[in-house]
C-alpha cells in the first residue's frame, strides 16, 4: 500500500516538473473586461500556449487577478510571441515566465 502511495506521489510530482507558464500583471485599475479582452485576444493563437481555466467558486474580479497561459511544451519562439501579443495592451504591467524545473 505504501509503495502504490509513493508511486503515485511520484508520477504527481515528476508531471508537475514539467510544467511552464506566464503570469500577466496589470495595473492595479484594471477592470476585470479589460482583463477578459487580454485574455481572449492572446490565447488559443500560438501553437501550445493556452489560457489556464479561470477559478470558479470565487469572485471574478479574485479569480482573475493575475492571467495565467500555460506554456508547458511550447518553445521560446512561442513564448516571445505570447510576450509580442500582451505587450500590444497598456494596461499589462508585467509578465513573468515560470518554469518548475528552476531552482528558484
Amino acid at each position: 500500500m505504501t509503495c502504490c502511495l509513493v508511486a503515485s506521489g511520484c508520477a504527481s510530482f515528476d508531471k508537475a516538473l514539467g510544467q511552464q507558464s506566464v503570469d500577466v500583471y496589470f495595473n492595479e485599475t484594471t477592470s476585470v473586461a479589460y482583463k477578459m479582452h487580454v485574455r481572449a485576444a492572446c490565447n488559443n493563437k500560438i501553437p501550445d500556449v493556452k489560457a489556464e481555466a479561470i477559478a470558479t467558486g470565487v469572485p471574478l474580479a479574485s479569480a482573475i487577478d493575475v492571467v495565467v497561459y500555460n506554456t508547458t511544451g511550447a518553445s521560446l519562439v512561442q513564448i516571445t510571441q505570447l510576450e509580442e501579443c500582451l505587450n500590444k495592451f497598456s494596461q499589462v504591467e508585467g509578465i513573468n515566465t515560470q518554469d518548475s524545473s528552476d531552482d528558484s
